[in-house]
């Protein structure tokens, strides 16, 4: 392909000075002449390599410099990092070679990107390691963990260049690791980026449709925001405060939670958009101006005391501060308000970046609350070897994700735990020792046991004995990360023991069976022994279980998923055998992989799936291969962690096939409207209606069909013919 090199430098050239537009101005003649040596050296680097979409390789690393600098806010060394962070991965400098240009510290960072980049078809194992590095990096300079999200959001923001599977593939890998961190490191703006383009690709379906309706309403939501700010702006405006009002649409993928958990359609969502008002202060009236701009809100329309969010008296642990409110706003519907100072807004924005900046003229614990989150972290990773990858990123994200309960110190010092936590866990949060001796507690005054479950503003004193000992059924009720780790690390101290004289005793052994011992060669050999974790393998071999002989047998036949795919592989003559509920047909539906080939399969049973839906193929261990819906609940999980495992899949001969599904109806009840809805099911249609049930109620009904569809156009059109109907305002397929 013939390129326009002349066009391509100068787009080169912009996109740089775009990138330095504004570090001028807040830099120094030392520090952009940092990023200039930078963007030499990446240029440099990557100049004969291409994306994806034919685009030079160093766009990439412009835009990711662009979103540390303005979107989360990072300095000229975090800059300079961003334009190198493909450097020592995708070229010949090695790590010496950054260490002696640009000095250790750039050199570290730069190194630490290079140690978690994700590399695609990775087991699960690989992929825990990963995020194992990942943080353990981040515990020793979080400006790593920081570009780390830049990086993926940019490939999110460029996805679309790849091919279907492995869109679905890296859209679900960061809504499971990438979307939780940004979200935890408080950078708000881009979790809710991260968890919309993972949508985009995982369900465009919906996605489409959210945006689509979203565009329909914003003439009427920008007119209500114009309206709002007019009244609240004069009342302000009287009291001199120094304010700008804005207004915004909720994040698509936060909407689409809400229709899922509430089960309603997009127009019974009430709460779409929020309304920011953003004021100036001093550090010593940030919380009266607050509180002020809050009884103003309050005193022109009713608000709801229920949904009342106090982040500004007590922050969260990312540091995250603002007054929520939600008030009836002027076309009577309920509408949520956000207040906070430009300095809240700023960390709201970038989060932990914005931190930093405020540290010398704010005296407040944001710095404090984020190293002891780093502290927790590494302490967690460093005695977690044993755990699985699920506990690990289960754990991990619990600790992320999870709302928090605020409890005092008999000192009155406050500790931040996890909703759910329990006094054991609160002990382990003041000192490992004093959990591991933890006999109960005084909370409030009264005598509980370990297992209390911690609610927000109690004071709790712990009681503990020299004697104690932890025991195995604390795993059963404490939640955080820290005591988990603690507990099991004694517990397991003598296996832990065994596990590596296991893993010297099978390092020999493979060596003398000429097999590589790494991590790959390890998940294998697991599998084929058919056991749960490697540690087990290293068990196995230390007591005796397995000898050399297994690992021969393991030998002729090492390639256990290629043997599972000639086990389904069949013969030209053969079919797939499907059964529904009405009989078995003999049918070739669906082939897999590249080649398209044929394969023995079932469906899976967590899922419906339909001829027409996008499906996608799951090698199982032990029951072949299961057909999953592109939908399935399961689906983001499967890819994120056993990618290596999942085929693409295809529609053969879908027209010959029926399926049988259940829809959900609703509307307003009138006479004839069943004749009506059997009209357009059995005569326009010509679909088997199994059953119908129907409820009326104050002239409300509702009612669910169980019908056989061919396709998934035949479905589309009867949904798009019932919604047609006079009367019906609902009309849903229900996931079995």
């Amino acid at each position: 392909m013939a390129y326009d090199l002349e066009k391509e430098n100068k787009e080169i050239l912009a996109r740089y000075k775009d990138l330095i537009a504004n570090t001028y101005r807040t830099l120094d003649e030392d520090q952009n002449k940092l990023i200039r040596k930078a963007f030499d050296i990446a240029l440099d680097a990557h100049k004969d390599q291409r994306r994806k979409t034919g685009e030079p390789y160093i766009y990439h690393p412009i835009e990711v410099a662009k979103i540390v600098a303005n979107e989360i806010g990072l300095g000229a060394t975090s800059i300079a990092c961003a334009l190198l962070h493909d450097v020592i991965e995708d070229s010949e400098y090695t790590y010496e070679d950054i260490k002696k240009i640009f000095g250790k510290k750039i050199a570290d960072i730069v190194n630490g990107l290079t140690k978690i980049s994700v590399m695609n078809n990775q087991n699960i194992s690989i992929q825990s390691e990963n995020y194992r590095k990942l943080l353990l990096t981040l515990s020793e300079d979080f400006r790593v963990i920081l570009i780390k999200i830049a990086d993926r959001l940019h490939n999110m923001r460029t996805l679309e260049s790849m091919r279907p599977d492995k869109q679905q593939k890296i859209a679900s890998e960061t809504v499971y690791i990438y979307a939780p961190m940004a979200h935890r490191l408080g950078l708000y703006n881009i979790k809710s980026e991260l968890e919309d383009l993972s949508l985009k690709y995982n369900n465009p379906e919906v996605y489409n449709e959210i945006v689509s309706k979203l565009e329909l309403a914003k003439e009427s939501r920008d007119k209500y925001i114009q309206e709002f700010k007019k009244e609240v702006s004069e009342q302000l405006k009287e009291e001199g405060l120094n304010f700008k009002i804005k207004g915004r649409a909720k994040a698509i993928s936060s909407i689409y939670r809400k229709m899922m958990k509430q089960n309603v359609t997009f127009e019974e969502v009430f709460d779409n958009y929020a309304i920011r008002i953003i004021y100036k202060s001093d550090a010593k009236n940030e919380k009266f101006l607050a509180w002020k701009i809050y009884s103003i809100v309050t005193d022109l329309y009713r608000s709801n005391p229920s949904r009342m969010r106090d982040w500004i008296s007590q922050p969260r642990s990312t540091g995250y501060e603002s007054l929520h409110l939600t008030v009836m706003g002027p076309d009577k519907k309920w509408i949520e308000v956000q207040i906070r100072s430009e300095r809240m807004d700023e960390i709201a924005e970038k989060g932990v970046a914005a931190h930093y900046r405020y540290k010398e003229g704010y005296k407040n614990s944001d710095d404090q609350n984020f190293d002891r989150w780093v502290t927790e972290i590494r302490e967690v990773l460093e005695q977690q070897q044993d755990l699985s990858t699920s506990e690990l990123l289960d754990n991990i994200k619990l600790n992320l994700y999870s709302k928090e309960v605020f409890v005092f110190t008999p000192k009155g010092e406050i500790k931040i735990l996890p909703t759910g936590a329990t006094a054991l866990d609160f002990a382990f949060a003041v000192h490992s020792d004093l959990g591991m001796k933890c006999l109960g507690a005084k909370v409030n005054g009264k005598l509980v046991p370990i297992s209390y479950v911690l609610q927000n503003g109690d004071q709790v004193d712990i009681l503990s004995s020299q004697n104690q000992k932890p025991k195995s059924d604390w795993l059963d009720f404490v939640v955080t990360s820290k005591a988990k780790s603690k507990i099991k690390t004694i517990l397991n101290s003598e296996k832990n023991t065994r596990t590596t004289e296991g893993k010297e005793i099978l390092q020999r052994k493979m060596r003398h069976a000429k097999l590589n011992f790494n991590d790959e060669e390890i998940n294998k050999l697991q599998k084929f022994l058919n056991l749960k974790t490697s540690q087990d393998v290293f068990l196995g071999f230390q007591d005796g279980t397995y000898d050399i002989g297994d690992l021969r047998r393991y030998l002729e036949g090492r390639s256990l998923f290629s043997n599972i795919l000639q086990r389904f592989r069949k013969s030209p003559t053969s079919k797939v055998n499907i059964e529904n509920d009405t009989q078995a047909q003999d049918l070739d539906l669906i082939v897999f992989g590249k080649d398209e080939e044929k394969l023995n399969y079932s469906f899976a049973k967590c899922c419906t799936v339909i001829p027409g839906d996008k499906i996608f193929g799951f090698i199982t261990i032990s029951e072949g291969i299961k057909v999953h819906n592109d939908n399935c609940p399961n689906a983001i999980n499967l890819r994120a962690n056993y990618d290596y495992r999942v085929l693409v899949a295809k529609w053969v001969n879908a027209e010959s096939f029926k399926n049988r599904i259940q829809i959900e109806i609703e509307g307003l009840d009138r006479m004839g409207m069943i004749n009506d809805i059997t009209a357009v099911i059995s005569n326009s249609m010509e679909m088997d209606m199994k059953s119908m049930s129907i409820a009326s109620n104050d002239g409300i009904f509702t009612g669910t069909i169980n019908l056989e569809v061919r396709n998934r156009n035949q479905l589309d059109e009867t949904f798009r013919q019932l919604k047609n109907i006079n009367g019906v305002n609902k009309v849903k397929r229900l996931v079995k």
